[in-house]
């Protein structure tokens, strides 16, 4: 394992991600992680990182990233609409149809018909495509 950043230094020094990430989950229990595999290689680090502060190590589970119709990642940095903003202006339904789609559960209509029929081995590999 390489080195990597712990602090980031500038005029206001910052706790960088994997060390943050790993103090939080720690500090509140967590013991599954679920993420898009593009964090796939902060894992390990953080699995590390975990042990040498004696915090318990969670699972850790990476699934494809989930990409708008233009085939770019939904991320909050990249300016996605959040799933409260989303909610504004469409019904739960409407929004649990269309990720259910995109995720290739097409006709599901609610979350609990959703939670009936995923199967995480599912997911397969490539990237899903949600048209919102």
């Amino acid at each position: 394992m390489d080195d990597f950043i712990l602090r980031r230094g500038g005029q206001a020094p910052d706790w960088a991600y994997n060390l943050a990430v790993v103090v939080d989950d720690g500090f509140q229990g967590v013991d599954q992680v679920v993420r898009g595999d593009d964090l796939l290689t902060s894992a390990p680090r953080q699995a590390y990182l975990a042990t040498l502060l004696g915090l318990h190590v969670p699972e850790y589970i990476h699934v494809p990233l989930v990409l708008n119709a233009e085939g770019k990642r939904l991320a909050k940095r990249d300016g996605a609409v959040t799933l409260r903003e989303l909610l504004e202006t469409r019904s739960v339904g409407d929004v649990v149809e269309a990720m259910a789609a995109g995720l290739g559960y097409e006709g599901v209509r609610s979350a609990d018909e959703f939670l009936e029929v995923f199967e995480l081995g599912r997911l397969g590999t490539e990237p899903s495509v949600f048209e919102g």
